[in-house]
């Protein structure tokens, strides 16, 4: 049995996680800790209090006593918010705090656009625009190209959380881009799990989604690899997109 633990903020789309440990149909435990988010605000100094050591270091405990293999901040806000080096320093500081590899959902991006092999994105935010830029420095600190960036604006995670298909499926038309190689939507309060195969299918390229990006880098901790074509083409054993 692999255990994976997450340290998530509030309660928004945490319900992807349990439809995401079905879908994987492995002996992998999904274990989900909720941390205090303080204020429900895209602001960068609301993310900052969001992602502190503090508030991160008071769900740990509770997963390692679950038997967590790996810890990943299931936050990208609350982690690229931090600039490239503030984001391995927060990660480093829990990974020392836990006691087991950690990671955030900002670095599974950046490592599941390299598993993809893609070289240009799109991003899809549901943030507003000065959040939804930062997230785009953050990937061109490792080389991404990102090659558009749209922004819906939404302030809370709250409101973010009510969204369904037809939302999340407007967004992913509006954001994509013809000469992106995969589409992004960075959000882990926005229900995303039961839909990758149809925005994939609709968009005619990967999709990476924060929640889904979030299970596959703990995975990638624990050193799993799983075959689960129903979460996209990143759980594929071959990448959608060539080199």
């Amino acid at each position: 049995m692999t255990a994976l633990g997450f340290l998530y903020p509030g309660h928004s789309a945490e319900d992807d996680y349990p439809r995401i440990e079905q879908l994987l149909g492995s002996d992998i435990r999904v274990d989900l800790v909720h941390t205090d988010i303080g204020e429900d605000a895209h602001r960068v100094d609301a993310l900052l209090e969001m992602g502190s050591a503090g508030r991160l270091a008071a769900g740990v405990q509770e997963l390692r006593h679950a038997g967590a293999d790996a810890v990943v901040w299931a936050c990208t806000s609350g982690s690229f918010v931090y600039g490239w080096d503030g984001a391995q320093e927060q990660v480093r500081t829990l990974a020392q705090t836990a006691g087991m590899p950690a990671s955030s959902t900002s670095f599974a991006f950046v490592h599941a656009v390299r598993e993809l092999g893609a070289r240009r994105v799109a991003i899809g935010a549901t943030y507003p625009d000065d959040v939804a830029q930062l997230f785009a420095e953050f990937l061109r600190a490792d080389g991404v190209e990102v090659v558009s960036v749209k922004s819906s604006g939404i302030i809370t995670a709250a409101e973010v959380g009510t969204w369904g298909e037809a939302e999340l499926l407007a967004l992913a038309r509006h954001s994509d881009h013809p000469e992106a190689e995969a589409l992004l939507l960075p959000d882990t309060a926005l229900h995303t799990a039961a839909h990758i195969p149809a925005l994939e299918k609709e968009l005619g390229k990967p999709i990476l989604t924060a929640n889904q990006v979030t299970v596959w880098e703990g995975l990638r901790l624990a050193d799993r690899r799983v075959n689960a074509p129903e979460l996209g083409a990143l759980f594929t054993r071959e990448p959608i997109v060539q080199v």
